[in-house]
């Protein structure tokens, strides 16, 4: 099973306590996986994508709890595609369906509909825990979310652009970073941040993939850390290897072309120290003289070498 698939199996067991919650969580069933029909006769009938059965098994619970209203998928009914996505009747009780419609206030007391793609009324949403229920079957709907082990990326395909709109305001709300990108015909609002990530699990109430997600990101960085230091001990090797055998290249030039014991003392010693310990790092090379000198003064030494061999090289 993916992480995503995982996260939205936490997701679906999750039903808020309070009615308004869950008439936050039935809007967003409602308004992102569901559609309503209207026959000539004014009749309504409610649909819902048959292919993701954790939203539809949600949803007859949410009824249940919510209305007490108990039904399943009417058989009876003939199946409609749209956009690729098959959707099958749920509610065809007109009583029922205008109780529901009318408390996410998708229906006005006259009947009149609102249209789903215009999003859901502010009122749905004005208290934060709705909102969290809200964001939680949203994602059931809508939601993605990549393997942790791979990257960091979570998405809402909506098909709409108020849609979008409406669940980053919700996310922001939340001080969460989000944004929106047009793929083909749908508007996606996604978050790269791991830690947003994380924040928005926790906001939705999925505790366990939250650690889940937690814990994979504890390992990807110190897995990171260690890398860089490695790569930086190895950069540092590198550089110390280079440094000692360009001066032992310039000492042997000297030694060949200038002779050591021309040199002074101090440089005479220097030289012959190195070739002597052409592993040792400029701290070992200092105690090794007499009398030792630190780190800066090898250094010095060493370019003045350096700089000799280069003046003898040119003339």
């Amino acid at each position: 099973m993916s992480f995503s698939s995982e996260v939205k199996e936490e997701l679906a067991k999750h039903i808020g306590n309070s009615r308004h919650c869950q008439l936050a969580e039935v809007a967003a069933i409602i308004d992102l996986a569901g559609h309503i029909s209207i026959s000539e006769d004014d009749s309504v009938t409610l649909f819902l994508q048959a292919d993701n059965p954790l939203v539809v098994r949600k949803f007859f619970t949410l009824l249940k709890k919510a209305f007490n209203i108990g039904t399943s998928i009417l058989e009876d009914i003939p199946y409609f595609k749209d956009n690729g996505r098959i959707y099958k009747a749920v509610m065809n009780d007109q009583s029922q369906i205008r109780s529901v419609l009318g408390a996410i206030k998708v229906m006005d007391s006259k009947g009149n509909l609102r249209d789903i793609d215009d999003g859901i009324s502010v009122q749905v949403t004005r208290n934060t825990c709705c909102k969290r229920a809200f964001l939680r079957d949203a994602f059931l709907c809508i939601g993605s979310i990549s393997d942790p082990n791979k990257g960091y990326h979570l998405e809402y395909d909506c098909s709409s652009e108020i849609q979008a709109n409406q669940i980053k305001e919700m996310i922001e709300s939340f001080d969460i970073e989000a944004k929106i990108i047009q793929r083909k015909k749908y508007f996606v609002l996604y978050i790269k941040e791991g830690s947003g990530i994380v924040d928005l699990l926790n906001i939705m109430e999925a505790p366990v993939s939250l650690m889940n997600l937690e814990n994979l990101r504890i390992v990807k960085e110190m897995r990171n850390s260690i890398n860089r230091r490695v790569n930086c001990e190895v950069a540092n090797i590198t550089k110390t290897v280079n440094a000692a055998t360009k001066q032992i290249e310039d000492i042997t030039f000297i030694k060949d072309h200038y002779g050591l014991e021309n040199l002074q003392a101090g440089l005479r010693e220097m030289a012959e120290v190195r070739l002597e310990n052409p592993e040792a790092t400029l701290s070992e090379l200092g105690k090794l003289l007499d009398p030792p000198v630190g780190k800066s003064g090898v250094n010095h030494r060493l370019r003045k070498l350096s700089e000799l061999a280069d003046k003898i090289k040119g003339t």
